[in-house]
């Protein structure tokens, strides 16, 4: 019997942990549609919206980690830690219920599970109950060096948190020179609204698996604000249009010297422009729909920036 009481207790335990895990992960790529989901329902700036979307992965990550490692802590403050970050959620949850109805994305499993805030407040009850389960009767490693370890995986968490997904400083771009041609000058003005800018360079591989993404992004809805600026000499550019497929999209040619200025010679480079700020720089595995749904339906940010030379 104790054998089978010490199983179900670990079973529990790892499958807990198990959860904070996933709903990280899935937070976490893209951590921006995490970061524009905070933005639209709690309504606060970008900015801090990142480092709060950052601090909760992070803790996340940690408190699973040590779940799932019976590394509770002293006391077990591990799992009352966990316990206090669910009742959190779930008071934002019925906030978010009288505010803007259940037939929201909550936003607890990111993009990967749609969840409305009553199926997702369920959820977070079955945790809690678990949790109160191992609370009251589980038990974890006591060794000394377990008490020690247990801050250190969660100070260590949250700080990887910030060096690897640094929140990213947003700066005035100059535009200018994607007007200086006539012949392959955008017919809008790129300074003004939202944009997505891609810079492709036509011989780069990852740039044709960009230029097919959008493409096939595009052709799923039309209102994405997507304008590709192709560099590159024009030998390269057939071969370009055939594999991407992308020829449809709005786009632009720019001579090589603004290109490397412009991207640094990184390609794809990957700008979301906000009259004519850059709020983010992404890879193209990181464009997604829905997140640039929630980008756009923040609106503008006042009038358009005093437009200085790009970094």
């Amino acid at each position: 019997m104790k054998t089978a009481l010490r199983i179900f207790f670990i079973l529990l335990s790892v499958a807990t942990g198990a959860v904070f895990l996933y709903s990280a992960y899935t937070k976490l790529i893209p951590i921006e549609a995490f970061e524009y989901t905070i933005v639209e329902f709690v309504h606060i700036p970008l900015k801090i919206a990142a480092i709060v979307a950052r601090f909760f992965i992070g803790l996340e990550i940690s408190l699973g980690s040590l779940i799932v490692l019976h590394l509770w802590g002293k006391g077990k403050w591990v799992l009352k830690a966990a316990f206090a970050l669910l009742v959190v959620f779930s008071i934002y949850l019925i906030c978010l219920w009288i505010k803007d109805g259940n037939n929201v994305n909550c936003g607890c499993f990111g993009d990967a599970i749609w969840m409305s805030p009553s199926s997702s407040l369920i959820k977070n009850a079955i945790l809690l109950a678990a949790i109160g389960i191992l609370l009251r009767s589980g038990k974890g490693f006591n060794y000394t060096w377990s008490n020690v370890a247990a801050p250190v995986v969660l100070i260590c968490a949250a700080a990887t948190m910030y060096i690897a997904l640094p929140i990213f400083k947003p700066y005035n771009i100059d535009l200018h020179a994607l007007y200086a041609d006539p012949k392959y000058a955008p017919s809008v003005d790129l300074a003004k609204g939202k944009h997505i800018l891609a810079f492709l360079s036509p011989s780069c591989p990852h740039c044709r698996k960009a230029g097919l993404k959008m493409h096939l992004m595009r052709a799923s809805d039309t209102t994405l604000p997507i304008y590709m600026i192709v560099g590159g000499v024009d030998t390269n550019i057939v071969d370009f249009w055939r594999i991407s497929e992308a020829k449809d999209l709005p786009h632009t040619r720019l001579a090589r010297d603004p290109f490397i200025k412009y991207t640094g010679g990184i390609f794809p480079t990957i700008l979301w422009v906000n009259n004519g700020r850059v709020e983010a720089s992404t890879g193209y595995p990181e464009l997604n729909i829905q997140v640039i749904k929630h980008w756009m339906s923040q609106g503008a940010v006042g009038a358009a920036p005093k437009i200085v030379s790009p970094k």
